[in-house]
């Protein structure tokens, strides 16, 4: 049996929705990118999405937002993919590393304040592996101090948290679309916030910083258009907003498929001692990964790997490659928390068109290799 790490969800329903996009006349941000912006919006319940090309780029305009660039710092943690801290450099801006919590893999709330100086301007909490952040205590911290928060939700756009939702709290929340999401458009985010002025400003960062897009200059009669700031080239396309706008349908009976599969796996896992990333009873998971710890992890890479299951390791952490190391005299020993999860996770397979066979085969194929 062969089990990919992942398979997307696209069906011939989105596809259709593509096929009419290239029989339209705009193929880039138009309509129905506007669509999904507004449809995105209803289902996270905030005021405003503006759809990017990806949560990089989203994590990245929402610092230029809040006016966040060179000579501040902004606390985020360092197990996480390398984007996040990477947005804050390209924003001119330096992270600051938090440890994080053992039990999650997310940001450490109670180590933040220690890590707060006088140039630290916001927190970006991650949301690992589909579960929240605890964001009352952020949200607590950030207006003792006078701090924006911007969420990177890239894993967890269906997530819940204490009667909180992914954005509720934040200044801005930054989603991902890429191959592997929840739901996906091949690449491309997005970055939800809470009114109109801030969301009309991303529009215009996204596209160079100006005061048209493409479809407002050429709809109808032609607009003149101005530059009035420094922009981006961040925007999505409709191609990609229509393979979107199905998946969002979805989203919740696809998101019970997962987490049936995440349950079995932590059932079976339970009984058998293998630890593992789950979530606290407050939190409604997003189940994006499902990752277990191993201090026996590369063998169980390579075993997996014989026995055709796809494998993932989410994530080395950050502080540790070499450009952090070079650049900033990070060391093996300064985030110890975040570096024992570097060293023993492994993501297995967690999508909703995982069968129950294949599921199976994974969680044996797991115990047997644990066992030697």
């Amino acid at each position: 049996m062969k089990v990919e790490f992942f398979k997307h969800n696209v069906d011939e329903a989105d596809i259709a929705r593509v096929v009419e996009v290239l029989h339209s006349t705009f193929l880039t941000t138009a309509s129905v990118t506007a669509a999904f912006e507004k449809q995105l919006a209803a289902y996270l319940r905030c005021e405003e999405v503006v759809a990017l090309s990806s949560c990089t780029a989203a994590l990245h305009l929402a610092l230029l937002a809040l006016d966040i660039g060179p000579g501040d710092e902004v606390i985020t943690t360092p197990m996480s993919f390398i984007a996040t801290a990477n947005a804050i450099l390209h924003a001119g801006a330096v992270p600051v590393f938090v440890d994080v919590e053992p039990d999650t893999g997310n940001i450490d709330a109670t180590r933040i304040e220690a890590a707060i100086t006088p140039k630290t301007k916001a927190i970006m909490p991650v949301h690992l592996y589909g579960n929240m952040a605890d964001m009352r205590a952020i949200k607590k911290i950030a207006d003792a101090h006078s701090l924006k928060v911007i969420e990177d939700a890239a894993h967890c756009i269906e997530g819940e948290r204490d009667g909180i939702r992914v954005g509720e709290l934040g200044d801005m929340a930054c989603f991902s679309f890429y191959a592997t999401k929840n739901i996906t458009s091949g690449e491309g985010g997005a970055v939800s916030c809470h009114d109109e002025a801030t969301a009309q400003r991303l529009k215009r960062l996204r596209l160079h910083g100006m005061s048209k897009d493409a479809a407002s200059r050429y709809g109808g009669k032609y607009k003149h258009w101005d530059m009035v700031e420094l922009g981006w080239k961040y925007n999505t396309t409709d191609i990609q907003s229509a393979l979107l706008l199905g998946q969002l349908e979805q989203i919740d009976t696809r998101l019970h498929r997962r987490q049936t599969l995440a349950q079995n796996y932590h059932d079976a896992f339970s009984a058998a001692g293998i630890s593992h990333i789950w979530h606290s009873v407050s939190t409604h998971s997003a189940y994006h990964l499902f990752t277990i710890l191993s201090d026996k992890r590369e063998r169980l890479l390579e075993t997996l790997q014989e026995k055709n299951i796809g494998v993932a390791v989410n994530y080395n952490p950050i502080h540790l490659t070499t450009y952090y190391r070079e650049t900033f005299g990070y060391k093996a020993g300064d985030f110890p928390i975040a570096e024992s999860i570097g060293a023993q996770t492994l993501s297995i397979p967690l999508y909703p068109q995982l069968s129950d066979d294949e599921q199976a085969y994974v969680i044996q194929a797991l115990l047997e290799a644990s066992k030697g």
